[in-house]
């Protein structure tokens, strides 16, 4: 499986460098006054820095060891130097404070942005790619990703110009103090240029191992946690500590790889300041006996080329950075330009105002692979306010039905109307409010129990009470500690499997469906919900076309007309009184309900 720029061996995807950077640049638009003002800062930090080493020969040539000033002239002059030696290090330390906070500010706004536009893509994106991608991988598209990117902007980007202005500026110096000395410096620059570009690819393809690692570790951290029961149940503690074990180690060991590449080349590249050191140390001191050079000079040279040599290693460390960032760039962007297989029509049908419920399935076919058809030309038509119940074995394309209808997924052939209109042409929000749905799973908030009802539905407290009392769920209300204001979900009141399934047909209530589905929404009620539900089912059924997918017979008799469907094809239909009477396939599925318990 491709994982959003990289394979399962981490190599590089079809995004170049150039074109992500265009796009990071792109986010950074809207904050040039700021980005400006920060390289700005950064040629005032530059100049500071590369003026120390200027007024420290000054110190000592001027003043410490010059024969043609007096003691009181000379330590006067010495403290004077000393002065704005130091004024300089203050406004050099405020000026990188001021930097560092705009970065900073930069930085976590354009990754806010980031994660923003990150996060609604995903919200457009259809069931099939939730289904082929771990949810572990996509939480860190959203978290690690995005932190790496943030350390780029925070500590690259403009410090990376920055040290490239400091090392042009330090060539230059180098070369009007003293020519003969820079060129013997200049001997270490390409073997340390050499030692970086081999450092910034081998650290390269560590941070692609670890940031794969990294993913594998994370999607089956979060199947695990999410699956612990099954885990337990089955008794596959063991063999999951294993995995994880096996998915940790390969971390660990991708990180020391990193570990053991910085730990060459950190000590290599200060090998190389120190032996160019030593060498100007001992031709710079030869010239300061012959009095070609002052102790000065040669002081401020040394500092000068020390200072030469720590932008390299920053470089170095800056460039591995990028290359992380990049890493986690290139997903990201794959991950945005992931486009949805479930397209929003180009010119819409206006939502009408009136919606009869007319819902009619012509000759639709479709499979979630090419090998394995679920529904074969399936005709299905359900008039207006009528009751539909759909029973059939596990894998008989139930489920895909009401997939298909709320666009889930894309039919191969045929075509899904609603009074005519074929839903591929209305606009996936309009659709969705047409149709209502009620599943066995229900997403719970972690608010009241009113704002788990009332969603994005715009009712009132008044209206849901309405509706609670006229479908019976008031009493399910009632039974809660503070009623509706009651906190339900994490670190709130508990609800129980029956009450879930009460809130999911209120929820759905509130928003009016003409076209109402129930996905086995009553397999796991419990008794003492069961009557209230049933009370909210009658209701629910009444002026409203229903789709209804259960397993319990009192539900499905509530229909007016059952349809029993076999590997993706309608085998019988009819009344539960005349199915039965014919004695086939749904009268075999009613004496299976009823001998597992969940018949009348």
């Amino acid at each position: 499986m491709k994982d959003f720029g990289y394979d399962e061996d981490g190599r590089a995807g079809s995004l170049s460098d150039i074109r992500i950077w265009g796009r990071i640049l792109r986010y950074s638009t809207r904050h040039w006054p700021a980005l400006t003002g920060a390289v700005l800062l950064s040629f005032f930090v530059t100049g500071g820095t590369l003026a120390l080493p200027a007024l420290l020969q000054r110190g000592i040539d001027g003043y410490i060891t010059a024969t043609d000033l007096d003691g009181a002239a000379r330590l006067a002059g010495l403290g004077t130097t000393s002065l704005w030696y130091g004024l300089l290090v203050i406004l050099v330390f405020a000026t990188t404070f001021v930097q560092t906070i705009v970065l900073e500010w930069i930085g976590q706004s354009i990754m806010h942005r980031i994660r923003q536009d990150l996060f609604a893509h995903v919200l457009r994106l259809d069931l099939q790619f939730f289904n082929d991608h771990p949810t572990g991988r996509l939480v860190t598209r959203l978290t690690n990703d995005i932190q790496n990117m943030y350390e780029m902007f925070t500590s690259v980007m403009v410090t990376l110009f920055n040290e490239m202005v400091r090392l042009l500026g330090i060539l230059v110096l180098l070369f009007l103090m003293n020519v003969e000395l820079a060129l013997l410096m200049t001997i270490f620059v390409p073997l340390s240029a050499l030692i970086t570009i081999l450092f910034a690819r081998l650290a390269r393809a560590c941070f692609r191992a670890i940031r794969h690692q990294l993913v594998r570790l994370n999607s089956f951290l979060q199947e695990a946690i999410s699956g612990m029961s099954i885990l337990q149940l089955f008794g596959r503690e063991g063999k999951s500590r294993r995995e994880f074990e096996d998915l940790s180690h390969g971390y660990l060991q991708r990180t020391l790889s990193l570990i053991r590449l910085f730990g060459t080349f950190m000590p290599m590249t200060e090998f190389m300041s120190s032996l160019a050191t030593a060498l100007i140390l001992w031709y710079g001191g030869g010239e300061i006996i012959r009095s070609r050079l002052t102790l000065g000079e040669l002081v401020a040279f040394i500092s000068y080329m020390r200072l030469f040599f720590q932008p390299l290693r920053e470089l170095s460390q800056k460039y591995s950075i990028v290359q992380s960032a990049m890493a986690s760039a290139e997903r990201i962007f794959q991950l945005l330009d992931t486009g949805s297989r479930i397209a929003e029509p180009d010119q819409p049908i206006a939502r009408p105002a009136a919606i009869r419920g007319e819902l009619r399935f012509d000759k639709v076919r479709f499979s979630y692979d090419q090998h394995q058809p679920v529904l074969h030309d399936l005709s299905l038509t359900l008039r207006p306010g009528q009751a539909v119940a759909l029973v059939g074995t596990t894998g008989s394309g139930k489920t895909t039905l009401v997939n298909l209808l709320l666009r889930f997924y894309e039919p191969q052939a045929g075509a899904i109307t609603i009074d005519g209109m074929n839903i591929a042409r209305l606009a996936l929000a309009d659709l969705r409010t047409i149709v209502g749905v009620v599943l066995q799973d229900v997403l719970i908030l972690q608010d009241s129990l009113l704002a788990n009802i009332v969603m994005n539905s715009g009712r009132s407290r008044q209206e849901v009470e309405e509706i609670l009392a006229r479908t019976g769920m008031a009493r399910f209300v009632g039974r809660l500690p503070r009623g509706l204001d009651t906190l339900i979900g994490e670190g709130g009141h508990e609800l129980s499997s029956g009450e879930k399934q009460l809130l999911a047909f209120a929820r759905v209530l509130c928003r009016a469906p003409a076209i109402l589905v129930l996905d086995e929404a009553t397999a796991a009620i419990d008794t003492e919900s069961e009557n209230i539900l049933e009370e909210a089912i009658a209701d629910s059924f009444r002026g409203r076309t229903s789709l209804v997918i259960a397993h319990r017979l009192s539900t499905i008799r509530r229909a007016d007309h059952i349809i029993a469907m076999r590997h993706g094809r309608i085998v019988e239909q009819g009344s539960h009184d005349e199915l039965m009477a014919a004695g086939g396939y749904y009268a075999d599925l009613v004496a299976m309900d009823r001998h597992n318990g969940n018949g009348e």
